[in-house]
């Protein structure tokens, strides 16, 4: 439940004063009357158990900026029942007994007027787990109110991560774009992005292109979506004006970084698909409808026959270098045909031996590979086998997961891979595998080619389903920390 200020205060500030509400004025709901000496101030903090066990517990934190744009915070808060904080992340923390401190890393400090940032921490605990009743800011007492939504329903065991077990909604919906969106936080951490891919926002901070392209059956003409605003969401609008009375396809789904890694039909290869000339179905443009920043947009919905494909691409890594990539799926849409995948294939759409490849997989098919219960499992295709961990076929470290936005992430550097996963909707990511190349032959070391698919396998197999709502692929191997922080802002984002 969200408790909300309803009473404003009014401050006759210093300027010294000034200068440090604007670092960190953070967990006040509610404005301040602005005069020349005083600064607008106000936030919201939503404080979210995303994930509880017998002694311990996963959080999410996030801060909406209500005032003027803050440049730096330090959140403070006090625990009530000696909670312990043991990990957090997409920040830095202190803690003395009760009292908590979290402060900014580089890629969040700035907050704009509306925007957000989160972090999120998993903790101990003894007894009781109450929520914290206040925050303050440099010394500054916050009296603002404070969203939870506390798990009810306590796991049996320990997770890893409090992406793994099911996870709460966050209870707001983010009133603005983040300053630094994923491909900027990827640049920060020194591997920058060199295919962005997405149908519902901007993947760069300044990014005011087109998203995809859509061509309407009534005349065959085509229209470029792009964004409400620099950085912001679809202009789903224009595509349900374009597209009122006849049916829409989605086209092309343009590539963000610059390098013109756009995705287009994939052509026939080792497999023809069931479109003229043995190309791939295009996708159905209204199918995936959902909600980013509380605005309207349209995912990728890929039935079995579906698939796009660029096999002429700018950047993307070969041979055994480093890259990293992340999606977010439907994770309640998939099926066991090979293969639903977003990643790096072979350049000639044929199946060209093991280790040719390096793309995310989601869906339930063990033909080649599974994790633990039934699936559905993020797992790696890197040709003739879907690898679940080091091993050719099961590894139990790779859990069923099944968000209904689901953030799945593989990367790979010489004899170095990892899988990760979480809830795009909430939480940090869980880390699936993180070891050496698989213990078969032909994938040490890799021989990627290059190539970028969507929804399909390195062949053209088409047999696959699931929903893609966005991408990316990067130059070089991310950090942990770098992805917890793209995490951050997938949550913020506010899929629904």
């Amino acid at each position: 439940m969200r408790h909300d200020n309803s009473f404003h205060r009014r401050l006759r500030l210093s300027a010294a004063a000034v200068a440090a509400l604007l670092t960190g004025a953070v967990g006040v709901v509610g404005a301040l009357t602005t005069t020349a000496a005083e600064a607008a101030a106000g936030c919201r903090v939503d404080y979210t158990v995303n994930n509880s066990w017998p002694g311990g517990f996963g959080t999410n934190v996030t801060i909406t900026n209500l005032g003027d744009p803050i440049d730096g915070w330090r959140l403070t808060w006090s625990f009530s029942a000696g909670q312990t904080i043991t990990q957090l992340w997409n920040g830095t923390y202190t803690q003395s007994g009760s009292q908590v401190t979290v402060t900014n890393v580089s890629y969040n400090a700035t907050i704009g007027t509306g925007g957000n940032t989160s972090f999120g921490f998993n903790g101990s605990w003894n007894g009781t787990n109450p929520v914290p009743t206040s925050f303050s800011l440099n010394g500054v007492a916050c009296t603002g109110g404070v969203t939870t939504s506390p798990s009810t329903s306590p796991s049996t065991s320990p997770s890893a991560s409090p992406s793994i077990s099911p996870s709460a909604s966050p209870s707001a919906s983010p009133s603005g774009t983040p300053t630094r969106q994923p491909c900027d936080i990827y640049a920060a951490g020194g591997t920058p992005c060199v295919a962005a891919h997405s149908t519902t926002r901007a993947l760069y901070a300044n990014y005011n292109g087109a998203l995809y392209q859509v061509r309407r059956s009534s005349d065959n003409t085509t229209r470029d979506i792009g964004v409400l605003s620099p950085g912001g969401a679809a202009n789903a609008a224009a595509q349900d004006s374009f597209c009122a009375g006849t049916t829409c396809l989605i086209t092309i789904i343009y590539d963000q970084s610059g390098r013109n890694n756009r995705l287009t039909q994939a052509p026939p290869g080792g497999f023809s698909g069931p479109a003229a000339g043995g190309y791939d179905n295009l996708a159905t443009a209204t199918k995936a409808p959902t909600t980013v920043y509380g605005q309207k947009a349209y995912g990728v919905y890929v039935d079995p026959g579906v698939g796009y494909r660029n096999n002429s691409t700018n950047g993307i890594a070969k041979g055994d270098q480093p890259e990293g990539m992340y999606a977010i799926f439907d994770g309640t849409h998939y099926n066991g045909g090979c293969c639903f995948d977003y990643g790096n294939a072979e350049t000639n759409s044929r199946d060209n031996g093991n280790g040719t490849m390096e793309a995310i997989y989601f869906g339930n098919i063990k033909v080649w590979g599974y994790g633990a219960g039934n699936g559905p499992w993020i797992m790696a295709d890197l040709e003739n086998g879907l690898f679940s961990g080091v091993n050719q076929h099961y590894n139990a470290g790779d859990p069923s997961i099944s968000h209904r936005y689901l953030t799945a992430i593989v990367k790979g550097e010489p004899n170095h891979w990892a899988i990760r996963g979480g809830n795009a909707q909430s939480g940090g990511l869980g880390t699936f595998y993180d070891g050496v190349r698989p213990n078969v032959s032909g994938y040490n070391p890799m021989k990627k080619e290059g190539a970028i698919i969507l929804g399909i396998g390195g062949d053209n197999s088409h047999g696959a389903a699931g929903t893609f709502y966005e991408g990316v692929m990067t130059s070089g191997y991310p950090t942990a920390a770098t992805e917890d922080a793209v995490q951050a802002n997938i949550v913020a984002a506010g899929y629904r």
